[in-house]
């Protein structure tokens, strides 16, 4: 999908996908997945997965995977280039999509406002959530070492993300709105997926399902079940 394009064309694509961000409080939220890439060192083989689970109970119910091949390089602030075209993918799989989607990455967060929450928002007209477990941009003040504590990250001076601690002794994760979604629902929204890791529950047990597909653990398609998550 992109495997023609060099760096100067994806800042380009960045910058024109950018113009088409919106961002909207989201109503009757019953549902939310996450989405991961798995990958084997120098492989051009993307795992994808998308787990869905019920919001706010986080039941899993059902989750999609599916393989993608791509030569695009890694490279800081262009994530969504090696890893949407695999997501989209396995999304395809999903019969009745999920109403909020969370990333492993970053949303508008970005130098570009383009992180890789924000280009599958768009590409795929779906509410979600950038949430890193590093920082890509902004000016970040490092929030309490308490639970769910929370401090702005601003880039001249406009909020485009959160610092939330998920976890004491332990270093935040980084919450942006991709796409039709605000940045303070977002923020809430990610409050409430906390367990008893520093990651978040959507995006830490995609982590697991896709390296267990990698792993030939897991098959691909569409799989619906219905099991708490301390049993999968």
């Amino acid at each position: 999908m992109y495997d023609n394009f060099s760096f100067e064309d994806a800042t380009a694509l960045q910058l024109a996908l950018a113009k088409q961000l919106k961002f909207q409080q989201l109503e009757n939220i019953s549902t939310i997945a996450g989405a991961d890439i798995s990958f084997n060192k120098n492989s051009t083989t993307m795992f994808a997965g998308i787990v869905i689970l019920s919001y706010p109970e986080m039941i899993l119910k059902a989750y999609a995977l599916e393989t993608f091949e791509t030569s695009f390089p890694y490279k800081a602030g262009f994530l969504g280039f090696k890893e949407v075209p695999a997501l989209l993918k396995a999304w395809d799989l999903i019969p009745e999509k999920p109403d909020v989607l969370v990333l492993d990455g970053n949303g508008i967060l970005h130098p570009r406002r383009m992180g890789v929450a924000s280009h599958f928002g768009i590409l795929a007209n779906q509410p979600a959530i950038g949430c890193a477990k590093s920082i890509l941009h902004g000016e970040n003040h490092i929030p309490e070492n308490v639970r769910y504590s929370t401090s702005a990250i601003t880039s001249h001076g406009e909020t485009i993300g959160y610092a939330l601690r998920t976890k004491i002794n332990c270093a935040p994760v980084y919450v942006s709105a991709g796409h039709l979604i605000t940045q303070e629902q977002s923020l809430a929204i990610m409050k409430k997926c906390i367990g008893n890791y520093r990651i978040p529950e959507p995006t830490r047990l995609t982590h697991d399902v896709v390296n267990d597909f990698r792993t030939g653990k897991l098959k691909a398609g569409y799989h619906l079940v219905n099991q708490p998550l301390t049993l999968f």
